[in-house]
């Protein structure tokens, strides 16, 4: 019962990291369209955040882990990237990735043009 009870926590937080990302892309983008500013959805690598700048940062539970590529100028010192939302609907593009502990998970990739997130798999 004991392993069978920690797949399924791992198994919800994932499900539930994922979503909350994918939540703080979309709400990164409609933020930059409805108040006709620049938003930047910013990913600390190293400390394992995550979060739309300016508003509380998430952390991503253990022993999840956060990959990115994003354009070579929002990469900043100490594993900070960030891709920023444009009043215009665009984006700067990238992808997040939420990986488990196998070398599973998932993209997340924002497109450039039209800066809307879509999710795919990620297998070994």
């Amino acid at each position: 019962v004991p392993v069978a009870y920690e797949r399924m926590r791992e198994a919800l937080q994932y499900r539930d990291a994922v979503r909350s990302v994918f939540s703080q892309l979309r709400s990164a983008r409609s933020m930059a369209v409805s108040e006709g500013r620049e938003v930047r959805f910013v990913a600390d690598l190293m400390r394992r955040r995550y979060g739309v700048e300016g508003l509380e940062m998430k952390v991503l539970p253990e022993p999840l882990q956060l990959r990115a590529v994003v354009a070579d100028r929002e990469i900043a010192p100490q594993g900070l990237v960030s891709i920023r939302f444009l009043p215009s609907g665009g984006a700067t593009g990238g992808s997040i990735e939420i990986l488990r502990a196998p070398g599973t998970g998932t993209r997340l990739r924002v497109d450039w043009l039209s800066g809307r997130a879509t999710q795919e798999t990620l297998l070994p």
